[in-house]
């Protein structure tokens, strides 16, 4: 029963559901003010934390920009299944996910922006346009704060309402929707910003007790005490300290003179004894949870060594990439091809994170010709070479020549 029709003579536990003084919307309830908390950013710090000033944190900045530069330069490419496998397709679709989306906008430029947006606030959403003859012509990114998403008779539509001009409702099956994690209604997407504000909210203010005990020369808050004859006296003694203090610091100077018959004393604790180096390395530790990133992609560097970051290497892959790159695949496939599509898909090529590493890509390459699992021509394509007329063929370890060409040694009969 809603808070405004329930009966005075329930018990005084039941009825202190009511309303919010300061927003009637909100009942007194701690879930309920929880999320209006998480929802209005603000953290236990009483820093109000949003998606713009959680990027003055750098290890939030660093962890989004990895993640979705990762996923923007990988290769994503259109399959056709076959008899014999799968084979990959080229036309307007592939160029459309490979080069650009619209006439606007590249590929790269297309994930980018989408899965900073899933990282920051959330969610991404794209428009897909198609002809009259149902054939897709363009991607559009939508700004996911200008999207409503809402359930009518158990199908979802995306509302869009741009700065200016009306609002366009469509239907689930003409929008690529990829949320960093759904609510129970499967409708609402949480951001991990928002729903970790506190954590957040505690980066941003060590950076601003650093920069404030910085650009006071490096000198901790103090008091001036001594004998003060009336309380003007005092604040003008106060604003000769301050000035004093930062004409030290703009000159270079270590020293201050203090006036005879007082005495400084500091108020509060210096970086060094309230830990801010340990804090500001412990957020970068949360931050690195949040996003399932080994500490080292977001340069920290403390606990590594030569054969742990290469686990942390094969982690990232494994668990944090193939885990975009599997939401991504399946959410194109159903949208661009269709529920009843049985004959098309697009996959990444993760191989496309070796793509600065020439060594490990080249042995990986040799492995695969000489165990007959690729052939030449097919390693000479990833790396964007021409066919060779004899590359067309699988190799086996040893000669490497071709398959079925080797010398056959006649069985020794003992004689």
């Amino acid at each position: 029963m809603a808070w405004w029709n329930r009966n005075k003579s329930e018990p005084a536990q039941q009825q202190e559901s009511r309303a919010n003084l300061e927003d009637a919307t909100v009942p007194i309830s701690s879930e309920s003010l929880s999320e209006a908390l998480i929802i209005a950013g603000m953290s236990a710090t009483g820093i109000k934390v949003n998606l713009e000033n959680a990027m003055t944190v750098p290890a939030v900045w660093a962890a989004i920009n990895f993640i979705s530069g990762t996923l923007a330069g990988l290769p994503l490419h259109v399959y056709e299944k076959t008899e014999d496998g799968r084979e990959k397709i080229d036309g307007d679709l592939a160029n459309l996910l490979n080069s650009a989306v619209n006439e606007e906008c590249t590929s790269f430029e297309w994930r980018k922006y989408s899965f900073e947006r899933t990282l920051s606030g959330g969610r991404s959403i794209t428009y897909i346009e198609r002809n009259a003859a149902k054939k897709i012509i363009a991607l559009w990114p939508l700004d996911p704060s200008k999207v409503t998403v809402k359930l009518k008779d158990g199908q979802k539509f995306y509302s869009y309402k741009p700065s200016k001009g009306r609002s366009d409702t469509y239907a689930a099956k003409d929008i690529i929707d990829i949320p960093f994690m759904l609510k129970p209604d499967r409708v609402t997407a949480l951001s991990p910003v928002l729903k970790h504000n506190d954590t957040i909210g505690l980066g941003i203010a060590a950076t601003n007790y650093g920069s404030r005990f910085f650009n006071n020369g490096g000198v901790p808050p103090f008091v001036l005490v001594g004998n003060f004859q009336s309380g003007a006296a005092m604040k003008r003694a106060s604003s000769d300290m301050e000035e004093a203090v930062l004409n030290a610091a703009r000159e270079g100077r270590s020293a201050l003179a203090v006036p005879a018959g007082h005495e400084i004393k500091p108020l509060g604790a210096d970086p060094e004894k309230s830990q801010l180096v340990e804090l500001k390395r412990f957020v970068v530790e949360e931050v690195a949870r949040i996003y399932s990133l080994p500490p080292n992609f977001l340069q920290d560097l403390t606990r590594a060594t030569f054969s742990n970051v290469e686990q942390q290497d094969l982690h990232l892959v494994k668990h944090t990439i193939k885990r975009w790159a599997e939401q991504t695949e399946q959410e194109l496939n159903l949208k661009l091809f269709g529920f009843s599509n049985r004959k098309y898909f697009v996959k990444f090529n993760l191989d496309g994170v070796l793509r600065g590493d020439l060594k490990t890509r080249m042995e990986s390459y040799a492995q695969g010709i000489q165990n007959a699992v690729l052939k030449p021509n097919e390693a000479r394509a990833l790396e964007n070479r021409a066919d060779d007329p004899e590359g067309n063929y699988l190799m086996i370890q040893g000669a490497t020549v071709r398959l079925g060409t080797q010398p056959q040694t006649p069985p020794d009969t003992g004689e």
